[in-house]
């Protein structure tokens, strides 16, 4: 017995079979995180692309998200994404995201019930964030969304107790091409009913 108190023998290996566990999830998280990075990165990427192309007069739309749909596929992404597009008559307003006027009755902060609300960009519908759906015409304001989300590089969920997959959205503003005037509205706006 006292030969084995004095004797440092695997010491290393006890310390080690300590810290290993500790610095194993360390490294994990790591580049848990630095491929959600590489993630957030390639998406943006391929959004930016995606709005700049779709931002000229001949841009076809629906091959523009088949390419990007493409492009982050190599992510795993699970389901594929939820790709949106809103345009506006200027930055400022796609930055401010203002909800269309209504007259909210029941001060619950939403246009429901039958609340009376104006149609400022008449696509006959009460818009929370002031925008139309689409691209827009020529000099509009185009805000393109992409969301998905993407498996965790390292599956930490049994050990930890994070989501298996982490949410992943990119999104861009680009002016549409001036290959016309810009469209204008009429100067009354029509009004109508929320639902």
């Amino acid at each position: 017995m006292r030969g084995c108190i004095g004797d440092r023998r695997g010491a290393a290996v006890v310390e080690f079979a300590l810290v290993a566990p500790v610095l194993l999830v360390l490294l994990s998280a790591a580049f848990d995180l630095g491929y959600a990075a590489y993630a957030a990165a390639a998406v943006q990427g391929a959004v930016q692309k995606a709005a700049r192309d779709s931002s000229l007069q001949s841009a076809a739309t629906d091959a523009l998200d088949d390419a990007v749909r493409v492009q982050v596929a190599a992510l795993g992404a699970v389901p594929p994404p939820a790709i949106d597009r809103r345009f506006y008559r200027d930055y400022a307003k796609a930055a401010a995201r203002v909800p269309e006027p209504w007259r909210d009755l029941d001060d619950d902060g939403a246009c429901d019930g039958g609340e009376p609300y104006t149609d400022t960009n008449r696509n006959g519908a009460w818009d929370a964030d002031g925008g139309d759906a689409g691209t827009g015409g020529a000099q509009d304001r185009t805000v393109y969304t992409v969301t998905l989300r993407v498996p965790r590089l390292i599956p930490l969920s049994g050990l930890v107790g994070v989501p298996a997959t982490r949410e992943v959205t990119a999104r861009t503003v680009l002016a549409n091409q001036p290959y016309a005037e810009q469209a204008s509205y009429a100067a009354d706006p029509p009004t109508g009913r929320c639902k």
